[in-house]
C-alpha cells in the first residue's frame, strides 16, 4: 500500500506541476495570442470579470464551451483561464407588480448568491456590487428602490444598512467567498436618489458600516466613472472631507469615452497616494469584432464609438487582449503597489440566438425568438416590464445585449483565445506548485481540481487498476483530496526552490 501511495502521489505531483504551468491533461493547444507579461506590484492583483447576466443567459439556452469547443461550466472556463475574481451586481427588486422581470439578468440578491456559490466552487472570490436601485444605476440614473420611495435620508440609511447586511448574509450562507463589497454603482452624481454630498456620505457610511459589522476583513469600494473629467479628483476629496469610511477608490474605464490611460493612472494615483487608498478599475471592455450577433445594436459598432484617439487597438481577439492588458498595466502603475486590479464588464453576455449571416425571413424569425427569450428570462439588457420603473430609457429601448461583440466568447459560446490573457499577463514564476487556479492559495479547490485531472487516467499496480487520484486505495473520496492538499503544502514548505513554475505561453 505504501508503494501504491508513493506512486499515486508522484503522479499527483506531476499533475500539479502541469496544472500550475498551465498544462491541463488532454487540453487542446492555445491559439496564438501574444501578451507581454506585467511585473505586477500588488500580490493580490485582481484579474476579474463581471458576468452578472450569466444565470439569465443559461435560462435562455446559452451554453459555454472551452477553447477546444467542449461544453464546460463557465466558472471553470474562467478560472482555468486565469480569472481570479467575479463581480456581480445586485438590485433590490428588479420585478414589476405582475412579477415580470425588468431584464438585465434580473439580478436580485438570490441571483447574486447563485453566482457567488458557483464562483466559489472554482476558488473565485466575489465582488458584490450593490446598486441600491431596482434597476440600472449609472451617472445619469440613481433612482431609489421602490420600497424606499418617500423615505427621508435617515430612513434610507437604516434601510440601506439592513438591506446590505441581510444580502451579504444570504450570499455568504450559500458558500460564496465575498472578497469585496461595492457601495453603489457609478455614483458620480448620486446614490439611491440622493445627490447632495452630505446625504451621499451618510448613505456610503451606512453601507460601509454594514460591511464592517458583517466582517472586518472585507474591503469597501466606492465606484465612480468619467476619469477623463477632473471632477473625479474632487470626488476623492469629498470622500475624505465628509469622512467616508472606505478602502478602494474605483472607476469605470471605457476607452471610447474615458480619456487616456496615462490620465487614468494619474486619477487613481491621486486618490491612492493622497488618501492612502487602493485603486481599482471596476469596469472596462473592448470589442473583438464590430459585428452584431443578436439583432440588438451594440454600444460599439461600425460608425458608433469605434473611432477616437484612445481606441488604440484592433477589433480582433488580439486587440481585445491588448486593451485589457493596457488597462491592467495602467492600474499597476499606481505607485507603492496601491493598484488593486481590474474587472472586465459582462465578458460573457453573448447572443441568445446568433443572427450572423441571416437575412430576410430567417433573420426576422431568429430576432423574434430572441425577443421572446429576452422577455421571458431577462437575458437582454432590459425587458418591457422595466417601463414600470424606468419609463424614459429602458422602458422604451428594451432589448438584447449591447456588448455581445465585447464578450470573450463567440456567439456559440466557445471561448476566444483572448480569454487566456488573464493568465498570460502574469510574470514568469507566478504560479505555485498546486495552485491550479492561480489565486495565490493552495486550498481544497486546487486539491479537487488535481484529483479530477488525475482521475481521468489510471495505472496498473500489483495487478490492480488504480486511479491516480485514489491516494489510499479505497476509491476516489474527499479524504483523497485532503491528503493531496496536505502533501502539496508540505512540498511547498520543505522545498522552496523550484516550487514556482514558469508559465507555458
Amino acid at each position: 500500500m505504501k508503494r501504491n501511495i508513493i506512486k499515486s502521489l508522484f503522479c499527483l505531483i506531476l499533475a500539479a506541476i502541469l496544472c500550475s504551468a498551465g498544462v491541463v491533461p488532454f487540453a487542446a493547444a492555445q491559439e496564438d495570442i501574444t501578451i507581454q507579461p506585467i511585473d505586477i506590484k500588488n500580490p493580490d492583483f485582481i484579474r476579474g470579470m463581471d458576468i452578472s447576466s450569466v444565470i439569465a443567459l443559461e435560462k435562455s439556452g446559452v451554453l459555454f464551451r472551452n477553447e477546444s469547443g467542449e461544453r464546460e461550466d463557465i466558472f471553470k472556463i474562467l478560472a482555468d483561464s486565469g480569472v481570479n475574481y467575479i463581480r456581480v451586481r445586485v438590485w433590490n427588486d428588479p420585478y414589476a407588480a405582475d412579477s415580470r422581470g425588468y431584464g438585465g439578468g434580473n439580478n436580485d440578491v438570490d441571483t447574486a448568491a447563485r453566482i457567488g456559490k458557483r464562483a466559489a466552487t472554482y476558488g473565485l472570490k466575489l465582488l458584490v456590487d450593490f446598486h441600491y436601485s431596482d434597476f440600472w444605476a449609472d451617472p445619469g440614473k440613481q433612482k431609489a428602490p421602490k420600497a424606499w420611495s418617500g423615505m427621508s435620508v435617515d430612513e434610507k440609511c437604516t434601510a440601506l444598512y439592513n438591506y446590505t447586511a441581510a444580502s451579504l448574509k444570504t450570499i455568504r450562507d450559500v458558500g460564496a467567498h465575498i472578497g469585496m463589497v461595492q457601495i453603489g454603482n457609478e455614483t458620480t452624481q448620486g446614490i439611491a436618489g440622493e445627490n447632495s454630498w452630505q446625504n451621499m456620505a451618510k448613505l456610503y457610511n451606512a453601507g460601509s458600516r454594514a460591511v464592517r459589522n458583517f466582517s472586518g476583513d472585507i474591503p469597501v469600494a466606492i465606484h465612480y466613472t468619467n476619469p477623463e473629467n477632473s471632477y473625479i479628483k474632487t470626488l476623492a476629496d469629498f470622500l475624505h472631507d465628509y469622512q467616508v469610511d472606505y478602502d478602494v477608490f474605483a472607476t469605470s474605464y471605457y476607452p471610447c469615452w474615458h480619456g487616456s490611460l496615462s490620465n487614468l493612472t494619474e486619477v487613481l494615483d491621486y486618490a491612492a497616494q493622497k488618501y492612502n487608498k487602493f485603486a481599482l478599475v471596476a469596469e472596462t471592455s473592448y470589442p473583438y469584432t464590430l459585428a452584431d450577433s443578436d439583432g440588438h445594436g451594440n454600444t460599439i459598432a461600425e460608425g458608433n464609438n469605434n473611432t477616437g484617439e484612445n481606441m488604440l487597438w484592433d477589433f480582433t481577439p488580439q486587440g481585445q487582449a491588448d486593451e485589457v492588458r493596457a488597462v491592467m498595466n495602467a492600474v499597476n502603475e499606481v505607485k507603492n503597489g496601491r493598484g488593486l486590479g481590474m474587472f472586465y464588464w459582462e465578458g460573457a453576455w453573448i447572443s441568445v440566438g446568433d443572427t450572423t449571416g441571416l437575412s430576410g425571413d430567417s433573420y426576422h424569425e431568429r430576432l423574434t425568438l430572441n425577443k421572446e427569450l429576452w422577455e421571458r428570462d431577462g437575458s437582454g439588457w432590459a425587458a418591457s416590464a422595466s417601463a414600470e420603473y424606468d419609463l424614459d430609457d429602458a422602458g422604451k429601448w428594451y432589448g438584447g445585449s449591447a456588448v455581445d461583440n465585447q464578450a470573450f466568447f463567440l456567439p456559440d459560446g466557445t471561448a476566444l483565445p483572448s480569454l487566456h490573457m488573464f493568465r498570460d499577463v502574469l510574470p514568469e514564476g507566478s504560479y505555485r506548485l498546486g495552485d491550479t487556479n492561480g489565486n495565490g492559495e493552495i486550498d481544497i479547490i486546487d486539491a479537487t481540481y488535481i484529483q479530477r485531472s488525475c482521475a481521468s487516467f489510471s495505472i496498473e499496480i500489483d495487478e490492480r487498476i488504480l486511479s491516480h487520484g485514489d491516494i489510499d486505495g479505497d476509491g476516489l473520496m474527499i479524504t483523497d483530496a485532503t491528503m493531496i492538499q496536505r502533501y502539496l503544502s508540505l512540498i511547498a514548505v520543505r522545498f522552496p526552490v523550484g516550487i514556482w513554475m514558469q508559465e507555458t505561453k
